[in-house]
């Protein structure tokens, strides 16, 4: 049995917390830079430029990309032959979102979704885990800005809808989005599972490298279909016009019950960020 300190998840939290608000993922910068060759949209480019230097700027200077820096959504790997010394996991991972967004100087966004009262340290955070073999802890982190995650949409479509009906939902929910979500986006998909278990896929889609496609054959050609199609909508950076809606799109599926067909559509903005570590 391996012992790992508490006092180090917190530590590497935190690094995470800072540094995915700071430095841009090198998948998305060169995806971003590919796509200002192919933009018919003298304007689009412009935009596109203007991302690139937002994220140069980010680095150099260490502020955020984006001034919502997000809630914090976490997908952890417990090995089954770790032991955490001290504090539990999740206090461990909380107090490290705490003083990441606190000593980051990072915009804390939490609120009671009644009262709207700020927790003031952007805890607690949205924590998925899965128990695996080994004694290794992976931690993924993932800042979602609320633009982009308020224009997700959950429908249960009837079995018979089949294909089509997945697709014509996966269009219609980024016809709706338009500009609110500040593409060119990215695309989490979920198919299938409980509402739940829906959602949390189509989430960690989103956790994908730029231009890594599903292992299943059929879900990546589906998924490069779907990303043309999306690009030919004409919404375009910023949604100001253009052919680069998408960066990207994700799909993850789980086996369901003979009577449902969940989809879950999880938008990001071009800010795809997330970060992890391996203890």
């Amino acid at each position: 049995m391996r012992i790992v300190k508490s006092d180090l998840i917190v530590e590497k939290v935190k690094q995470l917390c800072i540094e995915a608000n700071l430095y841009l993922g090198h998948d998305v910068i060169s995806c971003i830079k590919s796509k200002i060759e192919d933009e018919e949209s003298p304007l689009g480019k412009d935009i596109l430029k203007i991302l690139i230097e937002n994220a140069k700027i980010a680095k150099s200077k260490n502020i955020p990309i984006c001034q919502d820096t997000g809630m914090a959504v976490f997908f952890v790997k417990l090995g089954q032959d770790v032991a955490i010394n001290g504090e539990n996991i999740t206090d461990a991972i909380n107090e490290g979102v705490r003083q990441g967004y606190l000593d980051g100087y990072l915009r804390k966004s939490v609120v009671d979704p009644i009262t709207r009262i700020n927790t003031k340290d952007n805890t607690p955070a949205v924590i998925h885990y899965e128990i695996i073999k080994g004694d290794k802890i992976c931690i993924e982190f993932a800042p979602k800005g609320f633009g982009s995650e308020n224009m997700s949409r959950l429908k249960m479509l009837k079995p018979s809808d089949g294909i089509e009906g997945i697709k014509e939902f996966i269009l219609s929910t980024v016809k709706e989005a338009g500009s609110n979500p500040c593409p060119p986006i990215v695309i989490g998909v979920g198919i299938g599972g409980t509402v739940d278990k829906c959602a949390q896929i189509a989430k960690k889609a989103l956790l994908r490298n730029i231009g890594e496609n599903n292992k299943n054959s059929y879900i990546e050609k589906l998924e490069k279909e779907l990303l043309l199609e999306i690009n030919e909508l004409g919404i375009g950076p910023q949604g100001l016009g253009g052919s680069t809606t998408a960066l990207a799109l994700n799909i993850e599926t789980f086996p369901t019950h003979i009577a449902g067909l969940p989809v879950v559509v999880n938008i990001n903005c071009h800010a795809s960020r997330h970060m992890k570590v391996i203890l």
